[in-house]
């Protein structure tokens, strides 16, 4: 996907998204979510996250991240 960008009349394109950048976020992402579902309500209460929010972060698909997660340069 290339997105292009408008700033004062010039014309900005960035490179679209890698392949091998994705699939570095979306393991991250899965690693993430999985180490979530293991905290116990005491750590999930340290962090201000309810054991049902957390189930269910961990229940979401893989792909089912937002956009901007794969936008940040990568520093997953």
């Amino acid at each position: 996907m290339i997105r292009e960008y408008a700033l004062s009349g010039i014309r900005l394109v960035r490179r679209p998204v890698s392949i091998l950048r994705r699939i570095v976020a979306l393991r991250a992402l899965r690693r993430q979510r999985l180490s979530l579902a293991q905290l116990d309500a005491h750590l999930l209460d340290d962090i201000g996250v309810e054991w049902s929010e957390a189930k269910a972060e961990a229940a979401r698909r893989l792909w089912d991240a937002p956009q901007h997660w794969f936008d940040r340069g990568g520093r997953y």
